[in-house]
């Protein structure tokens, strides 16, 4: 059974940086595309920005400049570090690991706010 366990969330004033991280039990992060995804309530879950087995890198629009993701392929581990957070970052994010067609993991999420 695959787990992947994020953590880093909170409160944050605008302006303000948070870290995320997702730890990934098992055996499949190392041929695993990681990624990280967020959704608010009645919207659809949307892509952050996701990492290749190769470390190439893609990111949405409104977080490109501000967020960078990296993996630690030694600690199984994915990494989301958050700069001049906005309000509209506010959004519980997931971790997940997909291999297509294979499978396609998900986190339980963690939330992230950012108010003054």
């Amino acid at each position: 059974q695959v787990q992947l366990v994020e953590s880093g969330g909170g409160l944050v004033q605008p302006g303000g940086s948070l870290r995320l991280s997702c730890a990934a039990s098992g055996s499949i992060f190392r041929i695993s595309t990681m990624g990280w995804y967020r959704q608010s309530p009645g919207k659809e879950r949307e892509l952050v920005a996701d990492i290749t087995t190769s470390g190439s890198t893609n990111y949405a629009d409104s977080v490109k400049g501000r967020f960078t993701i990296s993996r630690d392929n030694g600690k199984n581990t994915v990494y989301l570090q958050m700069n001049s957070l906005k309000a509209e970052d506010t959004d519980v994010y997931y971790c997940n690991a997909f291999n297509s067609p294979y499978y396609n993991y998900w986190g339980q999420g963690t939330q992230v706010t950012v108010s003054s």
